[in-house]
């Protein structure tokens, strides 16, 4: 995924994000939004079980944020 936790975190937004993912889905938690290197798969699989969303739908929401 092009927008991942350590490009937001390199660019030095990464919690300004999680603010906005939490607020656009409040029952979000930390632990949801925990991304491992190397995990994006997994990541994106956590999302997608807990939002209903497919993956295409995360990437293009996480893009617009």
């Amino acid at each position: 995924m092009e927008t991942h936790e350590g490009e937001y975190r390199a660019r030095g937004n990464w919690n300004e994000l999680k603010g906005k993912m939490k607020m656009a889905y409040g029952d979000l938690t930390d632990d949801d939004l925990a991304y491992d290197e190397g995990q994006e798969d997994k990541w994106l699989g956590k999302l997608q079980q807990k939002l209903g969303k497919t993956e295409h739908e995360i990437k293009s929401w996480l893009k617009s944020l």
